[in-house]
């Protein structure tokens, strides 16, 4: 089955962006790179906050690395942008369509009330956080208050240069083993 990866950078008190949405303080070192995670998925969905922060960033233009782009929106109209396909579906009933077609991982890129949207329904697979060593006091929540608890488990952490820091984790189970108390 095809996971959803949540793949996001944040600061250290858990923010995304800063409350008007700027994202100047994330960086990437040269010694980090999502190469890995580019060859895993084929498939990105995002928020329409999130699409049109990457517009302004791009000069107008949204960068596909080859992958097929959603867009979720309640203000948008459906349909085909270029590059980008925008749904008005819930990520519950967008995500077990998408599954069931052929391919890669999909690459859950935010912002936090999408990711908000994909904990509630428990369509989470995996995580690829990046840690940056900045506190910004204020913005928007990597993770905003209202689903309910989720269990992950730590598979993988590294340190790269300028104290970023990488983590991976899996879902996991909500149910309890026979015999577990």
């Amino acid at each position: 089955m095809r996971k959803a990866v949540l793949g996001v950078g944040a600061s250290l008190d858990g923010y995304i962006a800063r409350p008007d949405g700027s994202v100047d303080f994330l960086f990437i070192p040269k010694d980090y790179s999502m190469a890995k995670l580019f060859k895993r998925v084929d498939t990105a969905v995002m928020g329409r906050k999130t699409y049109e922060m990457g517009l302004k960033l791009g000069g107008g233009k949204i960068g596909s690395h080859g992958m097929e782009l959603f867009v979720f929106s309640r203000m948008m109209e459906a349909g085909e942008r270029g590059e980008v396909t925008v749904t008005g579906e819930s990520p519950k009933a967008f995500m077990k369509a998408l599954r069931k077609k052929r391919g890669k991982d999909i690459w859950l890129m935010g912002g936090g009330e999408l990711t908000r949207e994909f904990l509630r329904e428990d369509l989470v697979d995996e995580m690829e956080l990046g840690v940056v060593p900045v506190l910004i006091g204020e913005g928007i929540a990597a993770f905003p208050s209202g689903f309910p608890q989720r269990e992950f488990a730590l598979v993988e952490n590294k340190s790269y240069s300028q104290g970023l820091i990488g983590l991976r984790y899996e879902r996991r189970s909500g149910k309890k083993k026979k015999g577990a108390r």
